[in-house]
This record gives structure tokens, sequence and C-alpha cells, in this order.
């Protein structure tokens, strides 16, 4: 198994985000910020509301009970002794008004601060029946609206009303309009959110599509006009992008082609020719580098073509290209491959990404001190991954340099010490993997050495 790897560069999808999600999402941020905004001006408007009624809500009720007080007066004065008893009976029953008679032996509970209903109302009342007129919310352990009143000058009664006459809207129920306005105003912020957010997530999911090597839908045109901007001008430029990697496909197609006849023909004229073996041998030699290199721009164009897949037995192709590669000159592996390992790709495209790699290890991942290319080949799963990892011995590559690696005509001769090639052995494994679904990954070892790391989803094979 390789040693660890540092500085490892991987195109990856979406980037890991180390913060919550309440935080990372656009979503989510607005809709806390539009609900919070809404909540706290609806409690706002509320709170204004109470206030602005309180003064006018408090004379309201002090107007209501002193006419309440002044009629129930006025009928136990003016009706008779014996039929007082039946009036107080229909007062209580039919009214809620109950009239007690007013001892000194009464306990009775003062008007709290808290209570501003009273307290708003006292001075009116008092104004109007006397400054010597009580109220009071409890009287002998009995809770209600207490309200003093004289028939007589020796003759005080109390005049008692059920709080839910006089009194404001309960706390109760100023929970549950406060439960009903927080419902619309998150139900509210949700509907804002998603209309502002949908069209950025839609251009976020074509983005990734492409960033996958995929051509995503044209985003629809329509909406504000930032939106329809927006969208037009991503669809423009994915058509932009396909024309030229279509055209980049054809040239490189139409130059392959062309230039293997000639190629060809050079080569039979060089074995028919008399010149020196020494000399014949270094033309030879320089064709088949110009033939290679005209054979990677062929299958860099042909990797545009739509993908065909099918179950390989990655495992049994990776130990058979291992016991090939054992033939390359200069080249020395130390594989490690795990059986029964299978992935949905092309035969065809994974023997040329591997041959890829280890031709690029082979070119500039020689030991300094051997000149061999030494390369561990390990194949392993890690979940539902197939992890496909080539680590050489050379000098590895400034983590700097990662990124451009990946690209098509590229080359790090001063990194890795050659000048050979084309620049497109990385470009093509990294189209391949693009094309199945698959993950590069590029590092170091800690020892010295480059790595490139290739992950395909794996097939579950039946037990």
């Amino acid at each position: 198994m390789p040693d660890s790897i540092q500085n490892r560069s991987t195109q990856s999808i979406l980037p890991v985000s180390p913060v919550p999600w309440w935080k990372s999402s656009l979503f989510w941020r607005t809709f806390f910020l539009v609900g919070i905004l809404l909540v706290i001006s609806m409690g706002a408007w509320i709170s204004s509301f109470r206030l602005e009624q309180r003064g006018s809500r408090a004379r309201s009720i002090a107007e209501q009970v002193v006419s309440l007080v002044t009629i129930t007066r006025a009928a136990l004065v003016h009706s008779e002794p014996e039929s007082r008893r039946e009036l107080l009976f229909d007062l209580a029953s039919n009214e809620g008004i109950r009239i007690y008679p007013l001892e000194p032996t009464d306990q009775i509970e003062p008007i709290t601060r808290g209570d501003d209903l009273m307290q708003n109302m006292l001075p009116y009342i008092q104004q109007k029946m006397g400054d010597d007129t009580i109220l009071s919310p409890n009287v002998n352990d009995m809770p209600g609206f207490w309200i003093s009143f004289k028939l007589e000058e020796d003759d005080i009664y109390w005049l008692r009303l059920d709080n839910g006459r006089v009194r404001d809207i309960s706390g109760l129920r100023w929970l549950g309009w406060s439960g009903i306005v927080l419902v619309l105003s998150l139900s509210g912020a949700g509907f804002i959110s998603r209309l502002l957010n949908e069209p950025l997530a839609r251009l976020a999911y074509a983005a990734r599509q492409m960033a996958n090597g995929k051509l995503p839908e044209p985003l629809p045109e329509k909406g504000v006009t930032e939106i329809r901007a927006a969208n037009h001008s991503f669809n423009q430029m994915v058509k932009d992008l396909e024309r030229v990697d279509q055209d980049r496909t054809e040239i490189l197609a139409g130059i392959s082609h062309d230039l293997r006849t000639p190629l060809a023909r050079m080569r039979l004229e060089l074995e028919m020719s008399s010149l020196p073996e020494e000399s014949r041998e270094g033309m030879q030699a320089d064709i088949s580098q110009m033939d290679a290199i005209v054979g990677q721009f062929l299958d860099y164009a042909r990797l545009g073509a739509p993908a065909a897949s099918e179950t390989v037995d990655i495992s049994s192709l990776l130990q058979v290209m291992a016991d090939e590669a054992e033939r390359r000159p200069g080249l020395k592996l130390n594989v490690s491959i795990e059986k029964g390992l299978s992935i949905l790709a092309s035969e065809v495209d994974i023997r040329r990404l591997v041959n890829n790699i280890l031709t690029n290890a082979q070119r500039y991942g020689r030991t300094p001190e051997s000149g061999l290319a030494e390369v561990d080949m390990v194949c392993s799963r890690e979940g539902d991954k197939v992890r496909i990892e080539f680590a050489d011995n050379g000098v590895g590559v400034p983590e700097s340099d990662f990124e451009r690696m990946l690209r098509p005509f590229t080359r790090l001769d001063d990194a890795r010490g050659q000048a050979n090639g084309s620049g497109l052995g990385l470009a093509i494994v990294s189209r391949i993997a693009k094309r199945y679904r698959g993950l590069v990954q590029l590092g170091n070892r800690e020892r010295g050495g480059f790595v490139v790391s290739v992950s395909f989803p794996a097939v579950k094979t039946p037990k």
C-alpha cells in the first residue's frame, strides 16, 4: 500500500463546506432573514396597536361600567324593598351582575401595577362616581371586577362583574394570535425565499452538470429582467463552449487522421532506405514518438462521442494489465488488487486510462537513484466507490500545478525533468473519469513521488 498522501487536489462536484447547513444554504439564510423581519414587524405592529388602544379602551370600558352601576343603583333605589331580592336574582342570572354589601371586614386586594386596565379606569370612574369609589380585582378571595357604590350615605355595596366582560384580550388569545402570525410569517418567508432562490438553484445545478462533463438543459429565459439576462447569458455560454469543444475535437481528429498517412509513408521509405543503422533507428524512434502523439490526439477526440458502458471486472482487468506492463522497459510495478470489484464503464476506455497513467509515470516518475519508474498500483473498495491508485517514487509535482496538469496540452517539463509527450495524458484520464462519473485526485507522497488516484462508482455483484 502506498504511504500517506499530502497536498491532494480533487476534482469534486461540490466543495465540502464546514459551515452549518443553515449558513451554507442561501435558501435558509433568506428564509430566516425574511421570517425574522416579518415576525419583528408583526410584533411591533401588535405592540403599537395595544399601546394605542390601551387608553381609549380603558375609557370606553369605564364609561360602560359607570353606566351599568348608575342603572343598577337607580333600579335598586326605586324598587320596593320586598322586590329587591328578586331584582338581584334577575341581575345575577340574566346580566351576570352580582351585588354584595360592603363590610368593614372585607379583604380587598389593591390594584397592582401590572393591572394597566384598572389603573387607567380608576381616575375616570372616581371622577364620575366620587373619590371614595373603590376598584378591586379580588374581594374575599373572589376574583372579578369589583366596584363600590352607595345607595344611601351609609349603605354601601359591591357590584361584581365577570372578568370576561371588562378585561382586555386574554393572554391565551394573544398567544393564539401570535401563533397564527408566526405561521403566516414563516409561510410567507418560505414562499419569498423559494421565489428568490429557485432560479439560482437551477443555475447552480446546471453549472454542476457542466463541471461533471454533462450538457445541461437550457435554463428558462423568463421571470424578472435580471434572471432572464443571467439565464440567457448562461445558455449562450453553454452553446459557445459546446461549439468550441466540437470544433476542437473535429480539428484534432482531422489533423491526426491526415498525419497518419504521411507518417506511414515516411516509415516505409525509411525501411527501404540505405541509411546507417544508427540513423535509421533514431528516425524510427522519432516517427514512433510522432505516431504516439497523433494517437493521443485521436484518443482525446474520440472521447467526445457518447459513452457505451458495460460492467467491467476491474480487478481482473487490472491484473491482466499489470502482467502486460511488466514487459515495459524501465517500469516496475508493485501490485495490490482487491478481488471481485466491478465498475460500469468501457473496457477500452479503462485500458486507455491505465496505460496513460503508467506511461506518465514511466516517463516522468523515475527514481533518481535507480533510473527505474517504480509504481505502486493499488485497487480497493472504499464505501460505494472503487479506488485505483498509482504512486511513483519520482520527484513529485508542486501543489500549485495540480490543476494545470489535468488541462489538455499542458506539460510540466521543468518540474518533472522531461520534454516528451503531447500534454494530453492526464487530460484524457480526467475526461474518461468524468465520462463514467469518476473522480480524479492528484497528490504527493510524504517521502517523495507523485500519486494519481481515480475513483469510480462500484457495481454491486451478486453473492
